[in-house]
């Protein structure tokens, strides 16, 4: 069914309330969106902050709503019956960071569950910054009402509207005033990239949006890049799409790393590292010569010679490790890719496998169900081509999974190294494992 603005009605008439409700919001434009579920009570405020569900904050006390993002939008999943007494209203909204008006969107769709959907024009809008669109309140049981109005103003001030406490500079610790906040960390990276290499400045806006969405701003870690070389890979080598993985994967480094530097490999049937790439080599990365490379490291692609030494360099690290492994595929060391990703899931590395232009992914294609390891340590996608894929999706994709990781591995162990094998020296015995 679908509704018009203004549209109001019971949900029990359409859907039963003791199963999961979902709610979905989703928006076309040029502009970045943030997405939001406000939990507020009888005065329309939002008298406790947990109930307060958005990138930062994706489920409420007891997951009576849980938010996930999607494409273009964010997904609430919401169990109404499960509510406190004291949330009256749930307040669904979309707001936009950074530059551009609602005005300029070409659509707002909004679903509840799969039976009743609303969708609105960038013309039904003035210059807002916001959208209060949806609405789910109390009134002799919970209905809805599809308000899709513009509201002055982005998150900030939809979050002053509804009484969320904003913090008080003047109550600040000494501490915290000299600490670097946040926002003073992301107009680090735009000077650093400015000054350094401007090139890539077109890429930082686009990162700092999934950075600050995950809480990754104050991460410290090392990144690697790791190259296939193989023959299959000479037409991403010829046109460019090698250099550009580079161009994006360093601002990723500029970040996370205190010294701004990109650890390289290229592997083929055999492996080499690379000098580290900088705000200053980056360009010189992928050399001119890359066949005389493919030739000495062989033409076809052995994953494991590779992640010998990536376990070797970093097994015992102080700091996490984001290691970004670019294959197209064609992978047949299946029980040795898995064993060492089993060994290595002990140690503060984590592996984001991303598929280019290939196909033949095997076990990368299977990270989600391999068992044996003792913290799911890696991830996988594929891309057709990197090159055209929009810069907010790419960091979007590349950052989902790392954030729960470094969660996990803060209280497990494998961080400060109390959760590994009681082997003396854990990294021979993986090697050992397969003779290196």
């Amino acid at each position: 069914m679908i509704v018009e603005r203004g549209a109001r009605d019971k949900l029990e008439k359409y859907f039963d309330l003791n199963q999961s409700l979902k709610i979905t919001l989703r928006i076309e434009g040029k502009a970045t969106y943030d997405f939001c579920c406000f939990g507020v009570d009888a005065d329309n405020k939002l008298s406790d902050d947990r109930y307060m569900i958005f990138y930062n904050q994706l489920a409420s006390p007891a997951n009576e709503i849980i938010g996930k993002e999607i494409q273009s939008g964010m997904e609430f999943s919401i169990k109404l019956n499960a509510l406190p007494e004291k949330i009256q209203k749930l307040v669904f909204t979309c707001s936009i960071d950074g530059a551009g008006t609602m005005r300029e969107i070409s659509s707002h769709k909004i679903f509840i569950g799969d039976k009743i959907s609303a969708d609105f024009k960038g013309s039904d809008f003035e210059a807002e910054k916001a959208i209060t669109s949806l609405e789910i309140y109390r009134k002799g049981g919970w209905r809805f009402n599809v308000v899709a109005r513009g509201f002055n103003g982005g998150l900030d001030a939809l979050l002053k509207f509804y009484g969320g406490e904003q913090a008080d500079e003047e109550t600040s610790s000494p501490q915290e005033k000299i600490s670097e906040s946040p926002a003073q960390k992301k107009i680090s990276l735009e000077k650093k990239i400015q000054d350094n290499a401007p090139k890539l400045n077109s890429l930082v806006k686009p990162l700092k949006v999934e950075l600050e969405k995950r809480n990754l701003l104050d991460v410290e870690a090392r990144v690697a890049l790791v190259l296939d070389i193989s023959g299959s890979m000479n037409r991403s080598y010829n046109d460019g799409t090698v250099q550009e993985i580079v161009n994006k994967i360093l601002p990723v480094a500029v970040q996370f790393d205190d010294d701004g530097e990109l650890d390289f490999w290229f592997y083929g049937s055999r492996c080499e590292r690379r000098p580290s790439v900088n705000m200053k080599n980056y360009e010189q990365a992928v050399p001119h010569d890359w066949k005389d490379l493919q030739r000495r490291l062989g033409g076809s692609n052995n994953e494991p010679a590779v992640m010998k030494e990536i376990i070797a360099e970093y097994e015992a690290s102080k700091i996490p490790a984001y290691v970004v492994f670019v294959t197209d595929g064609g992978i047949y060391e299946t029980k040795a890719i898995k064993k060492f990703l089993i060994e290595a899931s002990y140690f503060p590395i984590f592996w984001q496998f991303v598929g280019v232009r290939g196909s033949g992914y095997g076990i990368l294609e299977k990270l989600d169900t391999m068992d044996g390891r003792y913290v799911d340590n890696a991830n996988f996608f594929a891309l057709d081509d990197f090159k055209t894929v929009p810069n907010s999706e790419l960091y979007s994709r590349l950052l989902n999974e790392f954030p729960a990781w470094l969660k996990l591995i803060k209280s497990n162990g494998v961080l400060d190294g109390s959760a590994r094998p009681s082997q003396k020296n854990f990294g021979d015995k993986i090697r050992g494992i397969f003779g290196f």
